[in-house]
């Protein structure tokens, strides 16, 4: 049986600021009014990132809200939540980490089944040039794609 993916929340601006070198997949260690709270779609990954301590990997500045019936039981909503990765993953990302100019992003929030999983980027920054060249690229895309049906 094929396990659906159902997606919760994209970080759109991950891909305006960041390359994105290499994608990985992880679980990430959540409580249960959190779980409701996703379910419901009430997550922000827009100022998040990712850091190595201790042979663990932690998610930063994911903004989860509180579960409307939660009551006690509520978390933080800013509070740092672990990722679950087998340990060889973790050491290749950190190595890799310690080059110049790299960060470790979430790119994703999905359904995996019944678990929620964490799409997680190994990006490099763009300038500012970079960006501009992308937004060139999209609006040279769009007017072709205008031009193309005014002639049909």
């Amino acid at each position: 049986m094929k396990e659906s993916k159902k997606t919760i929340a994209n970080n759109k601006k991950a891909y305006h600021d960041y390359f994105v070198i290499e994608t990985y997949e992880a679980g990430i260690e959540l409580c249960g009014t959190e779980v409701k709270s996703l379910r419901a779609g009430r997550v922000n990954l827009k100022d998040s990132f990712c850091r190595v301590e201790n042979g663990q990997i932690k998610v930063y500045g994911m903004h989860i809200s509180h579960y409307e019936q939660g009551n006690i039981f509520n978390r933080d909503p800013y509070r740092e939540r672990r990722l679950l990765m087998h340990k060889r993953e973790i050491l290749k990302i950190f190595g890799k980490m310690g080059q110049q100019g790299y960060a470790l992003i979430p790119l994703s929030l999905y359904f995996s089944g019944k678990w929620v999983k964490v799409e997680l980027g190994l990006c490099k920054g763009k300038k500012l040039y970079d960006k501009r060249e992308d937004e060139a690229k999209r609006s040279a895309e769009r007017e072709m794609q205008r031009a193309g049906r005014e002639e049909r």
